[in-house]
């Protein structure tokens, strides 16, 4: 659409550097002709996609308001600037309405995929059908009164003529009805059910692609041929330019050049192919098969589009912009809004039931028993506020104790924090414990001397020896006293000799203490990782699982996107491998159609996963994708190279 309105503002430019969208001194000096100028520029502003940044497309309301403002006069006079401005106004209002029509059609015929999916899942299995089968059995119900009821009417039947002449009646009816409904009952109630999912899926299709269709119709012989429109616009254009000479003189026969008024030809075309691929889509029993012919049909006998030729001349001397805005608004007030009561119509008939239907038996049984389960709370108030009271209660010593804390000494421990050392002994034990062992075996060194008194060199040689745990001046003490145990104890140094042993001992289990106290605390940093884990791994699952419980249905509506795009780009290599591709190369209307629907589900989910710049490299793709101009050939391959080029955010 922006591409469009955009060629028929430059068209508005080049004509009026060729003069022929330029106001005349007669128009200039006429106070009621400027103003009247003014007031059409003014309405064609408003139709145009730049008046908004958000949306390309105008509501309809402000497209039918700025035509009955144009109040377009039905006698004009030709070639003059305000007739030109009119035919911008109503080609502005032709291309909105183009864009409404088919946003209509595709916003409409793209949610029937729901649709056709719950009948799908209706018909896959009998435990569907069963459920199905109850929860419209009251509408099944209250359809079968109807009819008794209306039955005993037409016999004339009332009920104050009496109640047992009227229960008579009734019981007739009903006797009646079953005798003529006895085939029925060799059927099975579930059977019947899917024969009625049958029926309303192949309601849905058909309108599916009847919509498809008429989109299909809409783009390769509409506004939506790009090509053509806009060639046909830049013709005239370029037409309006060729005929200024190189002193700034303008031909007199500028307004009457051959492709001068092509553009004019080719909107009142579209509103004619509008108007007949509406009345197509609202016959409810022509089939898909017949779309074509009957929109053939319809447009040969319109006038809009029976003018329609090369140069466009039959068409600006023919249609008036009065008529054009006159059509328009019979296409915003009646044919568009008669077709959306119709296709929702359609769609409540045949398409899910809605939810009360659905979901009426859980309410039902809800709402009986809302009383009970109301006694419950109120009886166990107290038992309730406990639970809630400890759970929340739990929850905060859990994050408190197995998260905080962990966390805490963890930044102690990478700031060498005393507090947080991880420590198995204490930090001066072994070396008071040495010393002591020092002093014994000194002392013992000194009282006992295997020859004449120690001197000093001597007591410093016997402590380093002790020092690296050498204690042969005892051992050879005990060695002498054990061969006579008794002796030794009672009047030698065996007693005083395992003593020494004994601190001895205890200074080697706190020398392999003291090793094992170094690797803990050159570990201190795994070890406070390890004590955060089973925190952290508890709260990023409980997280998980209630953002999942929470979220649930919305990711249900969501559809997990990213497979909800490799599905949509599969749905788009069957509907380009099942086409049948025309003498031209291209496919048909109705793969057309359905192809854009798809496209357009693709744009939507891609919006939401693909980066910025990824994002508009794929709107390149896919306008090339749906440029049936290209042929099948090559729009299976742009098909391809989206699956590969994007794999990433497919899968």
């Amino acid at each position: 659409m922006r591409r469009i309105d955009s060629q028929l503002d430059r068209l508005q430019l080049s004509a009026t550097r060729a003069g022929s969208f330029s106001i005349t001194a007669e128009e200039a000096h006429n106070p009621t002709k400027t103003s009247r100028i003014a007031h059409l520029q003014n309405l064609i502003k408003s139709l145009s996609t730049t008046a908004s940044s958000k949306h390309s497309l105008v509501p309809v309301a402000r497209i039918s308001e700025a035509l009955q403002r144009a109040n377009i006069a039905s006698s004009y006079e030709d070639a003059s600037y305000e007739h030109e401005l009119e035919w911008l106004l109503v080609s502005k209002a032709t291309t909105q309405v183009y864009g409404q029509v088919l946003s209509t059609i595709l916003e409409q015929t793209i949610p029937l995929e729901d649709d056709l999916w719950y009948w799908d899942d209706i018909l896959s299995t009998y435990r569907f059908a069963g459920l199905y089968s109850i929860q419209t059995s009251p509408v099944r119900v209250w359809k079968w009164s109807q009819e008794i009821y209306h039955d005993v009417l037409s016999r004339g039947g009332q009920v104050a003529d009496g109640w047992s002449q009227f229960y008579g009646l009734v019981k007739d009816a009903v006797q009646e009805r079953s005798i003529a409904n006895i085939q029925r009952r060799v059927v099975s109630p579930l059977a019947l059910v899917r024969n009625e999912g049958r029926k309303k899926r192949a309601a849905l299709r058909k309108i599916r692609l009847i919509n498809a269709n008429a989109l299909g119709v809409l783009l390769g012989e509409g506004l939506g041929n790009e090509r053509y429109v806009i060639s046909s616009l830049r013709d005239t254009a370029v037409a309006n330019l060729s005929s200024v000479h190189d002193d700034g003189t303008q031909s007199p026969t500028l307004l009457g050049t051959q492709s001068g008024h092509r553009w004019k030809s080719v909107m009142s075309k579209n509103i004619a192919l509008m108007d007949a691929v509406i009345q197509s889509v609202n016959t409810a029993e022509l089939s898909v098969d017949k779309f074509d012919d009957s929109v053939a049909s319809i447009t040969q006998d319109d006038q809009f589009y029976s003018l329609h030729e090369p140069t466009g001349e039959r068409t600006a001397s023919t249609i008036k912009p009065a008529d054009v805005a006159e059509r328009l608004q019979y296409l915003l007030r009646d044919a568009l809004p008669t077709y959306t009561s119709n296709f929702n119509a359609v769609v409540k008939e045949n398409g899910r039931p809605s939810l009360i239907i659905r979901y009426w038996l859980p309410a039902t049984m809800l709402l009986v028993s809302s009383t009970t389960i109301l006694r419950i709370f109120v009886n166990r108030k107290e038992e309730i506020l406990t639970w809630v009271r400890e759970l929340g209660q739990t929850v905060i010593d859990f994050w408190t104790n197995w998260v905080v804390e962990p966390a805490m000494r963890i930044i102690g421990t990478i700031r060498h924090n005393e507090d947080s050392e991880v420590s198995i002994m204490s930090k001066r034990s072994l070396e008071s414990d040495r010393a002591s062992l020092e002093r014994m075996v000194v002392d013992f060194a000194v009282k006992n001397p295997e020859g004449p008194a120690l001197n000093e060199t001597q007591i410093a040689d016997i402590r380093a020896k002790v020092r690296e745990g050498d204690l042969t001046t005892v051992l050879r003490s005990y060695e002498k006293d054990i061969q006579s145990p008794v002796k030794g104890a009672i009047v030698g140094n065996l007693a005083s000799a395992l003593l020494i042993q004994v601190q001895k001992t205890k200074v080697d289990v706190e020398v392999a203490m003291s090793g094992i106290d170094s690797i803990l605390k050159s570990q201190e940093l795994l070890f406070g990782f390890i004590g955060l884990t089973p925190g952290v791994l508890v709260s990023i699952g409980v997280y998980r699982y209630l953002r999942g419980v929470f979220s649930s249905r919305k990711g249900v509506q969501m559809w997990a996107r990213q497979g909800r795009m490799l599905l949509i780009l599969r749905n788009i290599d069957r509907i380009l491998t099942s086409a049948t591709a025309t003498e031209d190369g291209e496919i048909s209307y109705k793969d057309h159609g359905l192809l854009l629907c798809e496209v357009h589900l693709l744009r939507q989910a891609a919006s939401g996963i693909l980066p910025r710049r990824i994002f508009h490299d794929l709107l390149v793709e896919i306008d090339e994708l749906v440029d049936v101009r290209s042929g099948l050939q090559r729009q299976q391959k742009v098909v391809e190279r989206i699956r590969w080029a994007y794999s990433k955010w497919f899968t």
